[in-house]
C-alpha cells in the first residue's frame, strides 16, 4: 500500500484543531461548566458553561487559562459560588464574575477547589508537603490552614459538620496506597481529632464524598478492582461488586467517577480493559448498565436531577459533551458540545479491532489496530504500534483524530494495554514495577511480531512511537533486535534513576517503583532511527536528557531528529505545536519506508552487476 496523501486524508490543520480536550465537568444551580483546551487557540484552557435554554458560553475571559500544576498535573482549577467564579490561572488563585475579568486575590499555588463552609477549600503543594486550606469567600481574604503533611493530600470535601479528605506518604502514588479520613469541621475552627475511614498500604481508597443519605461513599480496590464503598459512621460496606474499575488512576486532581441521582440511584463509569461502560446502582444494590453510545467516558460525572452529564467519546465519536436523562429505562441523550468541527463531520475514519495475544510468560496482552482508512478486510501496510503514556494508563477506545491523520495516509495504527495498564485491576497495575523497559517492550513486540505473522504489516516498516512514558518504551524497543525500523519518542524519559531525582515530587514514588528494570537507555545499544519531539519548558521528564542521548547518537552515527519545542510543557499533543509535532512524525516515517526502499534498490544493483 502507498503511503501518501491522498483526497481522503485528513488535514494536518484538522487532525490538531479537532483535538480539543474536555475536563472537570461540574453542575453548580443548574448550570454546567467543564474546561475546554483548544490547540486552535494556543493550548489555552477555557472554562465554558451551560445551561438548557441558554446554550454554550465562554465563563472566563478570552486568552484567560484556566490551569494548575498542584502535583505537576493539576485538576480542580476553578469552583462555583453563586454568580462568583473562582479560577486557578498563572500567577495563583482569581476570582470574578460569569464572563468578566478575573481578578487575582492569591499567589498561592491551589487545586482541587471545592465550597465548604462559606469559604473555599483547595490543597496547596509546596516543597515541603501538602496542606489543605480555607480561603473565606467574603471579608478578609487570608488562608487558614486546615490539614499539613509532608506527604500528599487531595479531595478536600465537605458534608454534614464534617471534612473528609485523601492522604498518601511520600513514598507512594495513590493508586498504591492511599487513605481516606474524616474529621469535625466548620469555618470557625481547625481540623481536630481525625479518623481513618479506609486505605492503607495494600489498598488504594480515593473519590470520597457525601451521600444524600449523610453517609460518606469512596472508591476503594481492597477486591482487586476499584470499588463503591460507603461507610456511616460506625461500620465500612461495600455498595455493589463489580468487575472492574469503578474509578480511574487518579493522576489529576478532582476526578468524580461517580455521582447520586436525585432518586437515590447512584451513577458509575466503569473501565474494563480498553472500555468504559455507564452503569446505575439502585438503592438496593443491583447494578443495571445503561445502553449509550460511547466506549470512553471520562472520570467526570456530574448529575443534573435524573440525569447525568459526561465527556463521551467512540471509535466513531470524538469526544463530547454529553446530557443522558436517566429518568426511564430508554435513556436519551442530548449532545452538548463536541469537538470535531464541521469540515471533519462527513470525513470516513478508521474503526478498530481487538487482538489479544499471548506473551512469553502466559499473559495476555490486548491492543486496539486500526487500518488504514478504507483499508480492504486484508489489508497490508506499514503499521505504528504506540505505547500509551504513564505507564499507569490505558489505551482508550475512542476516536482520536491525531490517529486518524496517520490510517488516512496509509498507516494502520496499534495501541497496546502493556503490563502496567490500567484497566485490568490492580494486580497487573503493579506487575510493572521493577520491570519497566523489559516486560512493556516485550509486549509491545509481540503485538507487531503477531501483525507481520498474520501478514497485515509490511516487514521493514513497522515503526513504535510512544510519549512520557511510553517514549521510553518506545527507546528500549529500538535498542534490541526487533520488528521495529524506526522510532518516534515524544517527552520521552529516558534514565530512570537520573528521572527520581529530576521529575515531580507527585511523581518521585512512581520513579522509585519503576526503575530497576531496563535502566538507562544506552546510545550503544540503539540500532534504529529515531525521532525525538520535546518542549523546552517540560517539568516532567526534562529536556536536557534527551539532548544528551541524541549527542551521544550522533556521535555514533545513529540517524536521528531532534524537534524541540519553545516554551512547550509535557503535553505536546494538545499544545500549540501539535501540528509540528506531527508533521515531523510523518516525515520520519516516510524518511525510513524510503531509505528500506533505496537501501532494497541498492542491493538488487549490486547482485546484479
Amino acid at each position: 500500500m502507498q503511503v501518501a496523501d491522498s483526497d481522503a486524508a485528513v488535514s494536518l490543520a484538522d487532525a490538531v484543531s479537532a483535538s480539543v480536550s474536555y475536563d472537570q465537568l461540574r453542575v453548580s444551580d443548574g448550570m454546567l461548566y467543564w474546561l475546554e483546551t483548544r490547540p486552535d487557540a494556543g493550548g489555552v484552557t477555557t472554562l465554558t458553561r451551560w445551561r438548557a435554554g441558554e446554550g454554550k458560553l465562554d465563563a472566563s475571559p478570552a486568552g484567560f487559562n484556566v490551569v494548575n500544576n498542584v502535583h505537576a498535573y493539576g485538576g480542580g482549577s476553578f469552583a462555583i459560588a453563586g454568580e462568583s467564579l473562582w479560577c486557578v490561572g498563572e500567577g495563583g488563585l482569581y476570582e470574578g464574575r460569569h464572563g468578566g475579568e478575573l481578578d487575582l486575590v492569591s499567589q498561592a499555588s491551589l487545586g482541587d477547589l471545592t465550597l465548604g463552609d462559606g469559604e473555599l477549600l483547595a490543597v496547596r503543594e509546596s516543597d515541603h508537603g501538602d496542606e489543605l486550606i480555607a480561603f473565606p469567600l467574603t471579608g478578609a481574604r487570608q488562608l487558614r490552614t486546615l490539614v499539613a503533611s509532608r506527604g500528599f493530600l487531595s479531595a478536600p470535601r465537605p458534608g454534614p459538620s464534617s471534612l473528609a479528605w485523601c492522604a498518601w506518604s511520600e513514598r507512594d502514588m495513590p493508586w498504591d496506597a492511599c487513605e481516606v479520613w474524616v474529621a469535625p469541621y466548620s469555618s470557625h475552627g481547625h481540623i481536630a481529632a481525625p479518623v481513618k475511614v479506609a486505605g492503607g498500604a495494600d489498598e488504594s481508597a480515593i473519590e470520597p464524598r457525601w451521600g444524600p443519605d449523610g453517609a460518606l461513599y469512596f472508591m476503594s480496590d481492597r477486591s482487586g478492582w476499584w470499588n463503591l464503598f460507603r461507610w456511616n459512621g460506625d461500620k465500612v460496606e461495600a455498595v455493589a461488586s463489580i468487575a472492574g474499575e469503578c474509578a480511574a488512576e487518579p493522576w489529576e486532581l478532582g476526578y468524580a467517577s461517580y455521582d447520586f441521582l436525585d432518586d437515590g440511584r447512584i451513577v458509575v463509569a466503569v473501565q474494563e480493559g480498553p472500555r468504559h461502560r455507564l452503569v446505575v446502582i439502585d438503592t438496593h444494590g443491583a447494578v443495571r448498565q445503561v445502553n449509550l453510545p460511547y466506549t470512553s467516558i471520562k472520570p467526570y460525572l456530574a448529575a443534573l436531577g435524573t440525569a447525568v452529564a459526561l465527556i463521551g467519546s467512540s471509535p466513531t465519536a470524538a469526544p463530547q459533551i454529553a446530557l443522558v436523562d436517566l429518568a426511564d429505562d430508554d435513556p436519551q441523550v442530548e449532545v452538548l458540545a463536541r469537538s470535531e468541527h464541521a469540515g471533519l463531520a462527513r470525513v470516513q475514519v478508521s474503526t478498530p479491532t481487538e487482538l489479544r495475544v499471548r506473551v512469553t510468560d502466559g499473559r495476555e496482552v490486548l491492543a486496539l489496530v486500526y487500518p488504514p482508512t478504507g483499508a480492504p478486510a486484508a489489508w497490508r501496510a506499514p503499521v505504528i504500534v504506540r505505547a500509551h503514556p504513564g505507564p499507569t494508563a490505558s489505551c482508550l477506545l475512542r476516536l482520536d483524530w491525531q490517529a486518524q491523520f496517520f490510517t488516512s495516509r496509509g498507516f494502520a495504527v496499534v495501541d497496546v494495554d502493556y503490563l502496567g495498564s490500567t484497566g485490568y485491576g490492580r494486580a497487573f497495575r503493579e506487575s510493572l514495577y521493577g520491570r519497566w523497559g523489559l516486560d512493556d517492550v516485550d509486549d509491545c513486540t509481540a503485538v507487531a511480531n503477531q501483525i507481520l505473522t498474520a501478514g497485515q504489516a509490511i516487514p521493514g516498516q513497522v515503526f513504535i512511537r510512544g510519549a512520557s512514558a511510553g517514549g521510553y518504551t518506545a527507546l528500549h524497543a529500538v535498542a534490541q533486535d526487533g520488528p521495529f525500523a524506526a522510532a518516534t519518542a515524544v517527552s520521552a524519559i529516558v534514565d530512570p534513576d537520573r528521572w527520581t531525582k529530576t521529575v515531580p515530587r507527585f511523581q518521585r514514588a512512581h520513579a522509585m517503583r519503576l526503575r530497576g528494570g531496563a535502566g538507562r537507555v544506552d546510545a550503544a545499544a540503539v540500532q534504529r532511527p529515531v525521532l525525538f519531539i520535546h518542549g523546552t519548558a517540560d517539568e516532567v521528564a526534562v529536556a536536557e536528557e534527551v539532548r544528551e542521548l541524541a549527542d551521544q547518537l550522533e556521535a555514533r552515527g545513529i540517524p536521528y531528529e531532534l524537534l524541540l519545542l519553545s516554551d512547550i510543557g509535557h503535553y505536546v499533543a494538545t499544545s500549540k505545536r501539535a501540528g509540528a509535532a506531527l508533521e515531523a512524525e510523518l516525515a520520519h516515517y516516510r524518511a525510513a519506508i524510503a531509505a528500506a526502499a533505496a537501501s532494497r534498490g541498492g542491493h538488487t544493483a549490486a547482485s546484479g552487476s
